[in-house]
């Protein structure tokens, strides 16, 4: 890494497991290896940043014993991606050691690790040279009190990181992991050479396809011309919209992040006047037997289709586009060297340039419309739109998407941030869009909200 200090004292974590022969990426790595080609790649894309307080202080040498041992146990994490001839593969190292940096902190410093976090994770990782984790140890007091991982998206996803950072306190504990380790990257690129997964593929490919031929390649009106950087960013954090999302979900019986989805879709329906949204979610792929412990990225892409041409008012949208996401979710797992020949043969754009569609991460944790302790009155709700707050953030040249929706926590609320395309959504307009989101959410809660949703 570039931002090696000289003063930085790096140990290593020895590990030893078994090996395996070469395999190919998994269809969630390709999806991935292809963007970590495209221009302007987002690195928040590649790296996931985890911190872990360990339950009681620990020596540094034990660290390193529990840090080797969770290598061991999990052979995605002694994985390297080597492109040999082009074409990338896994190779899985028999053992080997790990480099972990040695932070010494103050024992007041409680964002030393968050500092570590972001430090570790600048440089794009070398997957070829590197293991697929950058890990540190925070010693404060003269023990350890926290481990840092950045863990490469290209081999794990969130629920795999959930898990390793699971068993990593467990190993920490001096707790034995009886349990045999859920399948792992080397193990899911095997079953996805099988003839079932084939079928399951070609028929994921054949459904987007269908979708997509449906959806319009104008989407957002132009208003003006790009600003620098050409990709805005605009934040809402919205006590507002979070109860109103509970209580929406709660009423019609659909998850708050079908609530959330229908938004987007209707707003960006309004906006573009387009009757058929496609809005892009990305789907964990765990449904099937031995996929819920995997250690792999899984998670790929699927399009949902929100059909409004009947002008349904927002109650009647609801179930709509649940039904749209579910279907949407059943055909996300796909070898994307399939999606693309097919694609290419129906003569759609796949992987290159700006999508002109919308894409929808959610991240947020708590996902259940729990009402427990939020003001849930018209009013009060209503008078909380008032403090909702709308920031801009730095933006970028190059995307891939000409708007994308992040969903995240925020205390007492939630956080939407949108990326748009200056020349459709610029700063003030792109505020519009995200409080428009908000109004549209907090009138449905209360009230019937017919066709046309104003924005």
């Amino acid at each position: 890494m570039s931002q090696d200090d000289p003063a930085d004292e790096w140990l290593a974590a020895e590990f030893a497991g078994v090996a395996a022969l070469p395999v190919p990426l998994t269809w969630g790595q390709s999806t991935l290896w292809t963007a970590l080609h495209r221009p302007g790649l987002d690195q928040s894309m590649v790296s996931l940043r985890r911190v872990l307080p360990l339950p009681a202080p620990s020596d540094v040498d034990s660290a390193l014993t529990a840090i080797g041992a969770l290598l061991g146990r999990h052979s995605s994490l002694r994985t390297r991606l080597v492109a040999t001839g082009g074409t990338p593969e896994q190779i899985v190292a028999a053992h080997g050691a790990q480099p972990v940096l040695l932070v010494r902190a103050d024992p007041g410093d409680e964002g030393v690790a968050a500092r570590v976090a972001n430090r570790l994770s600048i440089d794009p990782v070398e997957h070829g040279r590197e293991w697929p984790q950058r890990i540190a140890v925070v010693v404060a007091g003269g023990a350890v009190r926290e481990v840092v991982v950045v863990f490469s998206h290209t081999t794990v996803d969130f629920l795999s990181a959930r898990i390793v950072l699971r068993d990593l306190r467990l190993l920490f504990l001096g707790v034995p992991v009886a349990a045999p380790a859920g399948l792992q990257s080397a193990d899911i690129a095997a079953l996805e050479g099988s003839g079932t997964h084939a079928r399951r593929a070609r028929r994921a490919v054949a459904h987007c396809v269908r979708g997509y031929a449906r959806l319009p390649q104008q989407t957002l009106p132009v208003l003006g011309p790009a600003l620098t950087p050409r990709f805005g960013r605009t934040a809402m954090v919205s006590t507002a919209a979070d109860a109103a999302t509970r209580l929406l979900a709660a009423r019609h019986g659909v998850s708050t992040a079908t609530v959330l989805l229908a938004a987007i879709a209707a707003v960006a329906s309004a906006w573009s006047g387009n009757p058929v949204v496609g809005i892009f979610t990305m789907v964990s792929n765990r449904f099937l037997d031995g996929y819920q412990d995997a250690i792999a990225k899984l998670n790929q892409l699927a399009l949902t289709v929100v059909d409004l041409g009947d002008r349904p008012d927002f109650a009647a949208l609801l179930p709509r586009v649940w039904r749209a996401a579910l279907d949407a979710y059943q055909h996300a797992y796909h070898d994307p060297e399939l999606m693309r020949a097919a694609f290419e043969a129906a003569g759609f754009p796949y992987a290159t340039g700006v999508s002109p569609h919308c894409y929808v991460n959610d991240f947020r944790l708590a996902t259940d419309a729990d009402l427990t302790g939020r003001a849930v009155d018209e009013a009060e709700v209503r008078a909380a739109m008032d403090a909702t707050t709308v920031t801009s953030a730095p933006g970028y040249e190059h995307f891939a998407w000409l708007t994308r929706v992040e969903i995240v926590d925020a205390p007492g609320g939630v956080r939407m941030i949108l990326t748009a395309d200056t020349s459709v959504l610029p700063p003030q307009a792109a505020e519009r869009f995200l409080r428009g989101i908000e109004r549209l959410l907090v009138d449905a809660a209360y009230r019937d909200v017919p066709w046309p949703f104003t924005v």
